[in-house]
Order: C-alpha cells, then structure tokens, then sequence
C-alpha cells in the first residue's frame, strides 16, 4: 500500500515579500510594546498596517491571541473589507470591529500605514468626560486642536458607522472615541506607537489631575498651540523613529520572538 504523500505547507515567510516581511515583524513588534506598556485589553483590539506594495491590504492580529503572543507569522493578510487574502500559521480567525474601524481610515486616508485604537483604563476615563482632553500637561498640548471626537454608537460591528469615523478624525492622527477609548494613526507604525504612547500618558496625567480635587492652572490658547506646533511631523523631528530603535533592543533583550 502506498503511503499518502506528505504536504507541507509554505511557511509565510516564503509567501511575503522581503518589504512585507519588515512590515511583519514591526508590526508584531508594535504589538508586544502595546503589552509591554500597559495598554492591552486581553484578546481585544487591534494594531493594522498597510501591506507595501499598492494591493490596498492590511495586517491584522489573529482574533484570539494575547498581544505577547504575536508574531511575523501569526497575523493575517486582508483586504479592506475584511476578507483573508493570506491565513497566517493558526486557527484562529478576526474580529469584525477590527476591519470595521481600521478598514475605514486605511481606506480613506491613503498617508496612513498603521492605526492603533486600544481600551485602556485611563483612555476610557478621559473619552466619558464631556471636557474631553485638556492640555494640563506638555504631553496633552501636543494634541491641543489637533484630536478629534466621535460619539458612540455601540460594538463598533455596523458598517454604517464608518462615514462617521472618517468624518471625525478628519485630518487628525489622534482620535478619542466617547465612551469607547482611543485611536491614532500615522505614516509609519513608530510614529503611530509614539502618538499612541503620549495620548495614553496625557490621558493618565488628567485623570490624576482631576482626582486630586484642587484647582488646576491652564495655559493659554497662544502656549497650547505653539506647544503642539512644536510636535507637528517635520517641525523638529519624526517622533517615534528614534524611540523605536531603542524599543527594539529592548524587546530582543526580553523575548525575540516577535521576529518568527
């Protein structure tokens, strides 16, 4: 009796690009600083890149893995309407918000590579107060006229609600979703991380600050946005490139793993 023939499938590595590959592992990379930093919500949310290369398809965690958990490997190939062009190594498929919200802005603002939208506690906080983000610290006044709001409209699963999240981030890299959490995007995924981080850091230093219960100064409109001019791409530097360099090493210190 013959034996049946032995197929082994393509590891994904052999079936990307070598610039999808960089994406890849950036990506997963971005991931595990997400954890790194405090800013997971278990098995949810989602960190999506565009795919070089001009196909209009994104990288997207699988649906059920811990963010220490990603890899290269471990996160799916799909187009804009959320549908896996290239399955990675695992069982587990998306999460419909993903594509719903993520889909959305990468559709509509082609100078966008990577969106972050996370749940954290301090995030949540600040998007249920009707003041929304006050520029009570260096950190806040980066964003100071420079976030946009978006009211909620349930689990974020209707296609409906994707013309209203366009709509409300505009031109911004920053987004506060009301009574949901946060959102940035930018041109690479250092510079997403980067915007990301500092929102969440304005975001813990105003709820600390409201919780003391005593009064609190406020610059003025000139400081504010001479402040966030400061932090605008191409003013000074691109933030986030040389943070992410020294964020690397410290992950291939911990756990290198994000590479595979």
């Amino acid at each position: 009796m013959n034996k049946p023939a032995i197929v082994q499938q393509r590891k994904i590595r052999d079936q990307v690009s070598d610039a999808e590959w960089r994406m890849r592992v950036d990506l997963a990379a971005c991931y595990r600083l997400v954890a790194k930093y405090g800013m997971t919500d278990l098995i949810y949310n989602h960190i999506t890149a565009r795919v070089p290369g001009g196909d209009e398809h994104l990288l997207i965690n699988a649906y059920g893995y811990l963010y220490p958990e990603i890899t290269a490997s471990n996160l799916h190939k799909i187009d804009l309407a959320g549908n896996i062009v290239l399955r990675a190594e695992t069982d587990y498929g998306i999460n419909q918000a993903g594509y719903v919200i993520h889909g959305a802005i990468h559709e509509a603002r082609h100078d966008v590579t990577c969106v972050i939208h996370t749940h954290t506690r301090a995030g949540m906080a600040v998007s249920a107060m009707k003041c929304g983000l006050l520029p009570l610290t260096q950190t806040s006044m980066r964003f100071y006229q420079r976030i946009g709001y978006h009211d909620y409209e349930s689990v974020a699963i209707d296609p409906n609600e994707q013309p209203h999240l366009v709509r409300d981030l505009g031109k911004y890299d920053a987004l506060i979703l009301r009574n949901h959490g946060l959102l940035t995007c930018g041109r690479t995924i250092p510079e997403t991380f980067n915007l990301m981080y500092w929102l969440e850091m304005a975001c813990k230093a105003q709820v600390d600050a409201l919780a003391s219960r005593t009064e609190l100064t406020m610059p003025s409109a000139e400081i504010g946005e001479k402040t966030a001019r400061l932090y605008d791409p191409g003013t000074r530097r691109v933030f986030g490139e040389l943070e992410w360099a020294a964020m690397l090493r410290q992950l291939d210190r911990d756990d290198p793993s994000y590479r595979d």
